[in-house]
Formats: structure tokens, sequence, C-alpha cells
């Protein structure tokens, strides 16, 4: 945009108006074709009032600067414009013949540009429009279109026929394209586009039929310059009075669009005075519904001083002004103050309906509430009451079918009003005066239905008693004081060795006692009269074993019983002082407690008063191949189930094996018979169990037996042998190792299937360190070894926090000074 575009310039009308002139001048073509030419220097009037600078006599020349002398412009410009360009021939004719043929030309034409002459530099004087148009490359417009087709083979030509085109009508569809070519018109003077006047041609004209308005053009210029005027209201003249109205609705609209919550009465705001000095001009108003009303009018611009004349001038009465605004501000406020007082009158309306409503369905409920009540009133009055004679109430499972009506009816009345509680009153009579001949030894399920039945319909799943208290549970504190209070001397008077009918009353009640009141039957009223009945007990002079009448509560005591165990071993242990292994009562009384005690107890009981018995009897055993007496190792062997296999096997290596070692040395060194040693040897062997045999202990000294027997055939040992009696003792040996080599495959087959049969073949360890990695997860202990950390050639390894390594199945802690070795649980107890 050129800066003719940018300030403007001042031109005087001939009405005497100073309006601002934009049209194009030739100095903005100029500035446009050539924007990089030199500009001069901006003066300083220019730089302070701007458009409103006075111009200097020359500006329109714009001189350069440094005073130089402007070039000559008149030589042809090197571009086409809206025309053809001349020949030299031409132009030097045309100089010739002077401006002639100039002005014959732009005579019919439009007149310039108001504006003054433009330059000589840019005359459009070297451009002629009288002359044929010819294009740049020398051919006239409109001849010779599509000539160049008979040196071709007509391939366009052809293309169009088959798209549907007919010679001689325009392109598209429906043939609404042009027909000839465009025409080129030449423009008369230099100016820009449109400064001539209309350069429409004829074909454009029929091609485009629109007819341009001068007139209209004329009144968008008009409107367009009035916007410029410094007071465009001059030759406008005034505006008519443009009037809005408001319906209630709108007024109303309007209102609670304001929210206005004053309580100021409207004679207030009549009198309040507001001057509004928001806009270019001071306004006062009178109220401040005028003030908020101020653009409510549309199109009301501000009042030039022209209007504000005329008005002056003409009918003007404030008084009367302000005395109708005063009045329409009133009628205003009366509508809105009416709207509101309509609007709240509707709420409440709204209100009390729904209050109404609410208050019905609540009365309706109360009615049904009252109603239920009174039906639970009258089901709670058929309860026996200390008016009615004892047999005239109803019975026991009419009450029951009265509290199943009321728990399935009437569930919110039973549980708010505490219904049940009233069952302690009702039933507790009723039940306490059946159960009065009731005697539980005799009859143990006595009762027990009708009990069952006020379980399901007293007792509750939430609350949990422990002990007698207020909080009691209704079917809890009914069997309380009617069941406890019939159980209790019945206990007391109890025989404990009559242990049959007790134990079955237990037994039957059990499912239906509370937990705390079956402990306390045990513990309080049974337990002790089983302690003082152990007490009592003699086992010298009692006919009647004492596990007989202690076993039968194991199922139902379990733990409970363990006060009792201790004073039974005291008594027992002093009863087998004096006793014999000849005797077998001792251990029909003693084989009931083995499950019954602890391993610990139960082995160390064994050690302290049986095993040294037993060794004594086998020191006694005197060892004749001749003539032999088995009754004392028949007594020891009789003890294999109740005695420890290590136990066992200690005993008869301490106690036998040694002196019958020695009988069978002394007898190979007398020339003995070898078949007589073999039946020996096989016939003591058949007095041992398969669990003593599979011992190592016990298989060791038979194979040293076996061992003793071939050096001394092998050594001649005796003096003269029988002939195949090597050969006998060889097979003998040969048979006994191969004995002994079924038997560990047969075990190891039948622990293999017994682990698979558990299902926990995986998980068996198979060495001494599988095993303490099993503990150690089970325990959550981190075992693994240190990396590259030996002792004496071992792995370490790191259990816990705890340093380890296992050397042949033992397990070696470190330790402050020294390597100990300690047991797996022990190892299990440090680490954690």
């Amino acid at each position: 945009m050129s800066m003719s575009h940018l300030y403007g310039r001042r031109e005087e009308e001939e009405d005497g108006v100073e309006v601002e002139s934009f049209e194009v001048t030739d100095w903005d073509l100029a500035n446009e074709f050539n924007p990089e030419r030199r500009r001069h220097r901006q003066t300083k009037d220019q730089a302070t009032y701007g458009i409103w600078a006075d111009r200097d006599s020359d500006e329109d020349e714009r001189p350069s600067f440094g005073g130089k002398n402007s070039k000559d412009y008149t030589a042809p410009v090197n571009f086409v414009s809206a025309g053809l360009r001349k020949s030299a021939a031409e132009e030097k004719q045309q100089k010739a013949e002077g401006g002639s043929d100039d002005s014959e030309d732009e005579g019919p034409s439009a007149p310039p540009p108001p504006r003054s002459t433009a330059p000589k530099k840019l005359q459009m004087g070297n451009f002629r429009g009288n002359q044929p148009q010819r294009f740049a490359g020398g051919i006239q417009s409109g001849k010779g279109i599509g000539t160049w087709e008979k040196h071709t083979k007509g391939i366009g030509q052809k293309l169009l026929q088959k798209m549907g085109y007919q010679p001689g009508k325009g392109l598209g569809k429906n043939a609404q394209g042009i027909i000839n070519p465009i025409e080129a018109k030449l423009r008369k003077g230099k100016g820009a586009v449109g400064a001539y006047g209309n350069e429409r041609t004829k074909q454009s004209l029929t091609d485009f039929p629109v007819v341009d308005s001068e007139e209209e053009e004329d009144k968008e210029f008009q409107k367009e310059l009035g916007q410029w005027r410094k007071d465009p209201a001059g030759s406008v003249g005034k505006k008519k009075p443009k009037y809005s109205y408001r319906t209630v609705d709108e007024l109303k609209a309007k209102g609670k669009l304001a929210g206005r919550s004053t309580a100021t009465s409207a004679g207030e705001l009549a009198q309040v005075k507001v001057i509004d000095m928001t806009g270019r001009e001071q306004k006062v108003y009178y109220s401040y519904s005028q003030m908020s009303n101020k653009h409510s009018v549309p199109d009301e611009g501000p009042p030039s001083l022209s209007t504000q004349d005329q008005k002056g001038s003409g009918f003007a009465l404030p008084e009367l002004e302000h005395n109708l605004q005063l009045l329409i501000d009133l009628t205003e406020q009366d509508i809105l103050q009416s709207a509101r007082r309509l609007q709240h009158e509707k709420d409440v309306v709204v209100s009390l309906s729904h209050e109404s409503r609410a208050l019905q369905s609540r009365l309706e409920a109360e009615q049904d509430a009252i109603q239920r009540i009174e039906a639970v009133l009258e089901l709670v009055g058929r309860f026996p009451s200390g008016e009615m004679a004892p047999g005239e109430g109803p019975s026991l499972q009419e009450c029951a079918r009265i509290f199943e009506t009321l728990q399935t009816d009437y569930y919110e009345e039973y549980k708010t009003m505490g219904l049940a509680d009233l069952a302690v009153a009702v039933v507790q009579p009723l039940l306490k005066e059946k159960l009065r001949s009731w005697d539980p030894l005799k009859d143990s399920s006595y009762c027990l239905e009708d009990i069952g039945q006020w379980r399901a319909i007293l007792e509750s799943r939430d609350l949990h008693s422990s002990a007698p208290d207020s909080n009691m549970d209704p079917y809890h504190r009914l069997l309380w004081e009617v069941w406890i209070s019939v159980m209790r001397p019945c206990v007391t008077a109890w025989q404990p060795r009559n242990v049959g009918p007790m134990v079955d009353c237990v037994e039957v009640w059990a499912p239906i006692l509370p937990l705390w009141i079956l402990d306390h039957l045990m513990e309080q009223l049974i337990l002790p009269r089983l302690q003082r009945e152990v007490d009592s007990w003699n086992p010298l002079t009692d006919t009647v074993p004492i596990h007989s009448w202690i076993h039968p509560w194991l199922p139902l005591l379990q733990a409970r019983l363990e006060p009792l165990y201790p004073p039974i071993r005291s008594k027992l242990s002093n009863a087998l002082q004096r006793w014999h292994p000849s005797d077998t009562s001792a251990r029909l009384i003693l084989q009931p407690w083995k499950d019954v005690f602890t391993p610990g107890a139960w082995e160390a009981f064994m050690v302290k008063n049986i095993i040294p018995k037993l060794a004594l009897c086998l020191e006694e055993l005197v060892i004749n191949p001749h003539q032999q007496q088995m009754e004392p190792f028949h007594w020891v062997m009789d003890w294999e189930g109740m005695l420890s296999p290590s136990s066992l096997v200690s005993l008869l290596d301490k106690n036998f094996f040694t002196k019958w070692l020695q009988v069978l040395c002394s007898w190979l060194s007398n020339s003995p018979n070898y078949e007589e040693i073999t039946k020996w040897y096989l016939g003591w062997k058949t007095m041992f169990s398969d669990a003593l045999l599979s011992q190592p202990l016990i298989k060791e000294k038979f194979n040293e037996a076996l061992d003793i027997m071939n050096r001394a055939v092998s050594s001649g040992m005796g003096g003269y042998m029988q002939p195949g009696a090597r050969e006998n003792i060889a097979y003998l040996t040969q048979t006994e190792r191969r004995k002994d080599f079924q038997y560990e495959a047969m075990q190891e087959r039948r622990d293999a299937e017994s682990v698979a049969h558990r299902g926990i073949s995986s998980g068996v360890p198979t060495n001494f360190k599988d095993l303490i990695q099993t503990k150690a997860e089970e325990n959550n202990i981190v075992f693994m070894p240190i990396v590259a950390k030996r002792h004496e050639g071992k792995q370490l390894y790191t259990f816990g926090r705890i340093v380890i390594y296992i050397d042949r199945g033992v397990v070696f802690v470190q330790g402050e000074k020294t390597w100990v070795p300690t047991s797996l649980q022990s190892l299990i107890d440090m680490a954690k």
C-alpha cells in the first residue's frame, strides 16, 4: 500500500467542507510499480502533524535527495500494462503529430480524476488506442485461432469432439462457456484500473450481462466519505427519533437478569442524581434505572451539537420529560414488584403442596405403624401373665408359634421394641416347669427339640456372648438360667467312673449349646469332678482301669485333660517300682496311654520305669545252645511295640548280643557241628521282627556272627572240620546277604510308593543339603553358597546371617574360635 493510502491529503470541496482525499494518483502508481525507488525525507511538520501538515508547492514533483534534477521518463517503459507496446517509428510519428490524437481519443472517455495532472514521466502517450490490437508476439487478437492444427494431426479438436464439443458453441455441459477469446481494451490514460470509467468490452457485456449502476457507486462513495467528516450530521441533517417498546414479559425478564434486591422505595430512587462521565460527554441521570437503561434504545448514537441546538431551539420541556420518565420508572418498579410477589406466592404454593404430600405420606405411614403395633400388642397379650392360673396360658409350642409370627410379619417392630427379651420372662417359667423332673443321665435327649426350636427363634447371629452379663443373648440367657441350673446338681452328684451317660448327654446337647456355656460345663463342672476322682484313684487296688473312664472324654475335653496326666504318671510310676517283666498286667495298663501322652513324656516314662527292669531281665538270661530258656527273652520282646526302636536296639546291644557272640565264639572253638550252629543262628534270627532286623545295629551284629563263622571255617579253628562245612557256611552267608539286599530293595520300593501316593515325590530331599534348602524355604531364610570361600575343602554357605559348612551329614556353625556342630533345628532357631 502506498504512502498516500496511509496518510491521505486534505482538499477543499466547492461546498466549503474539508474532506479527506483518497483517490489514486500517478505518484501512487509510480510508487507501486517501482517500490525500490529512492524516497524523499519526511519533513519535521509531517512528522509532527501527520496528514494535517501543510503541503509544499512542489509536493507533486517528489524531488529526490541532493537537489538533483529528476530523470526524463518520456522514454518508453519496459513493461506491457493493459495494452500493446509501440514501436520506435510509431513513437516518432506521434511526436510529429503532437497531442491531437490523444485529445481526440480522450474526448468521449471519462474525465480524469480531480487531482493535478500526472508527471510527464508516467504519461501514457506512448500507447496508442486507435490502432488494431496486437499482442507482444505480433499476433492480432481474434484472428488465426487454431490455425496451427493444419500442421498437426488435429488431435486437440478430435479430443474435444469426443467429449461432446460442437464447433461454434461454448465449452461445458450446457455450452455455457465463451466462444471468442477474451478481448483486450486499450486504456486511454496512464491512470490505474477504473480511473477512466468503465473498461468493459462489447464481448464481456455480451457474455456477462451485468449492468453497472453509477448511482449506487456514488451513494456508496458518499457513505464512505461521510465516515471521515468531522461533523457528519451537518450535511445529512437530523435523524428521526427511534422509539423502543417493551412488553411486560420483557420487563420481567430484564428485572430477573438485573437481579434487583434493593429495598429502597420508588420515591428515593427518583431523587437520586447520577452524573455519567464514562462517555465523550457528561450526562446527568435522575435515577439508577435511567443509567442502567441508557443503551436500551437501539441505534441511538450520542447527540451532536447541531442536534442539541435544534432540540433546544424547538420543543423542550425538561420538567415534563423528567416527570414522565419518573412515572415510567415507578410503573416499571410496580410491575416488577408485582411479578416478584406473584412468583413468591407461586413458590409458596408449590412448597405447601409438597409439604402437604409429605405430611400425607407420613400420616399414612403412621397409621400403618399404629395398625401394626396394635396387631403386635394383640399377639403379645396372648402370652401368659401373672394373673393367669398355671394351666390357663398357652403352651411352649404356642409361644414359639407366636414368636415366629412376630419375626416373620412384624420384623421391624420385633427388632425396634426388643421383643426378643420378652422370651426370657415368658418362656423361662414354662421351660423350667418342663425340665423340673428331667434326669440328664437317664434321658439325655429330653426336651432337646423344644430348646432347638427356641434357638432358631431367639439366637442372634451378630451377638457373641462369652460370659453371663446384661448384654447376653435371650437364647443364651434362657439356657444359662434354666438348662445350666438343671445340669449343675446333676454333675455334682455324678460318679466319674459311670462315664457313659454323662458323655452321651454332653454329646447330644453340644450342637445346640453356645460355645461359652459348653466351655463352662466342661471346665467348671466336669473337669473338677474328674480331678477329684483321679486324686482318689489307686492303681494297685482299683479293679477298673483308669483309661476306661478318662479316655471317653478325650474327644470333648482334648487338651483340657493335660492337668490330669502328671498325677496319673506319678501314680503309675509308684506302682511299677516292685514290678517284674513277667507280670503282663503292666503292659495292658500302660498300652492305652502310649498315644495319649506326648512322645517325650512317654519316652521318659519308659526309660525311667520299664527299660531298667527289662535290662535286668536280659542280664539274667542264660544263653545255652543245648538247653535254652526263652521266657525272659519273650518278656522283653513283648515290649517291642511300647518302646521306641532306638531304645530297644540299645537295650539288646548292651545286654544280649555281647553274651550271644561270646557263646558263639566258644562253641566254634570246640569242634562244633556246623549244621547245629547254622540252625542255632537261624533260630535266634527268627526271634527278631523285620522292623528290628532292618535296624543297622541289629543287622551289623548278625553279620558279625556270620563273619566269625566264616573265619572259623576258613582258619580251621577247633581242629577237625566236618566235610562240606565251609561250603555250608559260605552258602549261609551268601543267602543272608541276599536276603538283606532284597529286604532293602523292597523297603526302598515301599518308601517310593508311599511318597508317590502322597504326591510329594518331587519335594523329597535327596541329600542333607536339599533338606537344609527345604527347611530354609519353609522358614523364609536365605540359604546360598559363598563364592570362592571354602574351609578344609568344604564349600561355605550362608544360612540367614550364619556361616556354615556341611561335612558327612553334619552342619558345622562358625563360632568365636572354632567350628561347632549343631542340629538342624538349632540352626533354624539361631537364624531366626
